[in-house]
């Protein structure tokens, strides 16, 4: 990404460090952990505590809002996670896109053998219990309502909205365990952070919007110019700075202010938004790590 100055991201609400003591002191109520992570940046938008939290226990990745990801980019991702121990589905939870797979996913593959050992014990339709978790608005609250065919939990688009922990039944032995978003204390990868910050997880009251939307715009550049090109109709020079690119686009919607000067903060502003909103295409901001 550019190297443009922006201050270290650091955002840890208080009721996230209590999110983390819920869910050490809720393991034991749950047989298999249901983890979200949003399409676009799998990595980044995984806890890299969660491990560590969920103590071994079984676990799915739902790569939700995968409607706006990169396809490809996606099943990469899949396989990824398949070959590190968890299954993985890619879900849209506003369409209900790869939902129908996500009950039987649990039930034939991550608790099949918890399931038929129950059976065998004559605990046979056994309630399976499953904890939910996901950082801020990765989408967890809307999932959660689509599964269980009604508004139980609040839907916000903001982040860090779901502040205490909630069952919820999902059909006649299974129940879900929804846990607030919760972040870790320090983002070790400013990298991580920045990505984040691209899709809204974190708040954009905390950030320099500008030199936010320059960074998406020369990673835009370099990974997906034609999405640029596409929606702004603006001329890209391989050496363009995120500021060049952020003026044409302000300058290209009419977007001036008193002496002809171009408002590069409603630029920013419309970039962002429209990223977010799938306007500029289905792009993904980060691949699996290579072996």
């Amino acid at each position: 990404m550019e190297n443009t100055d922006m201050k270290q991201i650091q955002w840890f609400p208080g009721h996230m460090a209590k999110t983390r003591r819920l869910i050490g002191a809720n393991l034991k109520l749950v047989d298999a952990v249901t983890e979200i992570v949003d399409a676009r940046a799998p990595l980044s938008s995984r806890n890299p505590e969660m491990n560590s939290m969920t103590r071994g226990k079984p676990r799915i990745v739902l790569l939700n809002k995968c409607d706006l990801a990169d396809e490809r980019a996606t099943q990469l991702w899949i396989n990824y996670f398949r070959k590190n121990g968890a299954e993985a589905i890619a879900v849209d939870c506003k369409s209900g896109k790869g939902l129908k797979s996500f009950l039987p996913a649990v039930k034939t593959k991550v608790l099949k053998e918890l399931i038929e050992k129950r059976e065998r014990g004559g605990m046979v339709g056994a309630s399976v219990r499953l904890m939910i978790v996901g950082i801020p608005n990765v989408g967890k609250s809307s999932l959660i309502n689509r599964l269980a065919g009604s508004k139980r939990a609040k839907v916000e688009d903001r982040p860090g909205v779901t502040r205490t922990k909630q069952w919820v039944k999902l059909d006649s032995n299974t129940e879900l365990l929804d846990m607030p978003g919760v972040l870790w204390p320090k983002f070790e990868d400013q990298e991580a952070a920045i990505r984040l910050a691209f899709t809204g997880a974190i708040s954009d009251d905390i950030l320099d919007i500008e030199t936010l939307a320059m960074k998406l715009l020369v990673y835009l550049k370099e990974n997906y110019p034609q999405s640029l090109t596409e929606r702004y109709k603006i001329e890209m020079d391989a050496e363009a700075s995120g500021l060049e690119l952020l003026e044409a686009i302000g300058k290209k919607r009419g977007m001036m202010i008193a002496g002809g000067e171009i408002n590069t903060e409603r630029a920013a502003i419309t970039v962002l938004d429209e990223f977010r909103s799938g306007k500029l295409g289905r792009l993904t901001l980060e691949l699996p790590p290579k072996e």
